[in-house]
């Protein structure tokens, strides 16, 4: 069995601090994590690998064995110092985990870590052999005790369009619980917004011993839109308006989300960046029907990229107005 360095695994120097062993850690972890690599085994090993150094190095006292002893940990072991650990369960309180929820990161359990990864032990050889034989039953293991707990609820991003977060939609997720993928239809109601969270109840991670299972929580993702920027329960667009309309006043048309087309009255001198404000037709407001955000529309001036020889002759003589213009004003 071959010694592990947990300072490698972690990139960081045997002087580094708690805090820099920390960082290095959740930067690797997020970049490794099995939500974030599905199907990839190199990513998942690369996960477990992190997580035992961070186990180990994390734990002051933990650290401090593996530093005295170091390379001479086979010696230590046929002279029955893991002998004396191994009477206690080598996960202790845990692991602290990027787990992809709201803060990253929380103690996760010796059950939720073998829920990750089934029904794999996620420690080393080396580690149970260093920190603690696996528990046997009869000696204050896992085994020995029947524990009730709930199962943890679980996050996944789920991503929409525009549209369907405008109108709702129905999706068919595939689920694993413990190797084993049954499909589920959630349906996800109107409004929903970017970083929503829609709970499918009972869908999280088992509990044992009779203790219910978690929920799973989708937390939604927009994807970008090519006309329409979602904020909160607002809608952002732009609005074309010919250089006419702009300085003589008029109307503009402007689209909405569900295909509406709005007429906008546009006052004389209006500028590029003005913006209207179209009540009510904005992001439907989740449970109640008959709220919505706004629409807000912004004014891009629309310069011909044509003219006519009429066009050309009123624009020159527009153009003399203006110099004959600035001329009485710098005279003045």
């Amino acid at each position: 069995m071959e010694f592990k360095d947990y300072y490698a695994t972690l990139g960081v120097a045997k002087t580094a601090s708690q805090k820099e062993i920390k960082q290095a850690y959740r930067k690797l972890a997020r970049k490794h994590h099995p939500d974030l690599n599905p199907g990839d085994a190199v990513a998942e090993g690369r996960f477990k690998e992190l997580n035992e150094a961070n186990e180990v190095l994390g734990d002051p006292d933990k650290r401090r064995k593996y530093d005295e002893l170091g390379a001479n940990w086979r010696a230590y072991e046929q002279a029955g110092g893991a002998g004396a650990a191994g009477a206690g369960s080598p996960f202790g309180q845990g692991w602290t985990v990027d787990t992809g929820g709201p803060g990253g990161y929380r103690t996760m359990s010796e059950d939720e870590m073998r829920e990750m990864f089934g029904s794999e032990d996620p420690f080393s050889d080396f580690f149970h052999t260093f920190f603690g034989g696996r528990p046997e039953p009869g000696r204050g293991g896992r085994q020995a005790r029947a524990r009730t707990q709930k199962g943890r609820d679980v996050e996944q991003r789920l991503q929409l369009s525009l549209e369907d977060a405008f109108h709702g939609t129905l999706r068919r997720l595939s689920i694993k619980h413990g190797g084993h993928a049954r499909t589920v239809d959630v349906r996800i109601p109107p409004g929903v917004t970017d970083g929503s969270r829609v709970r499918v109840a009972g869908e999280g991670t088992h509990g044992t011993g009779g203790a219910a299972s978690g929920d799973l929580y989708l937390r939604v993702e927009l994807l970008p839109h090519p006309r329409f920027e979602c904020r909160g329960a607002d809608l952002h667009t732009k609005v074309s308006v010919p250089i006419t309309v702009a300085v003589l006043g008029g109307e503009a048309e402007v689209l909405t989300l569900d295909g509406r087309q709005v007429r906008l009255r546009i006052p004389p001198t209006t500028a590029a960046g003005q913006v209207f404000r179209v009540k009510a037709h904005g992001m439907p407001k989740p449970g109640k029907a008959d709220q919505r955000g706004d629409l807000y529309a912004t004014v891009e001036l629309q310069v011909p990229t044509q003219l006519s020889p009429e066009e050309r002759t009123h624009y020159e003589a527009l153009a003399e107005i203006e110099r004959g213009k600035r001329k009485k004003d710098s005279a003045a």
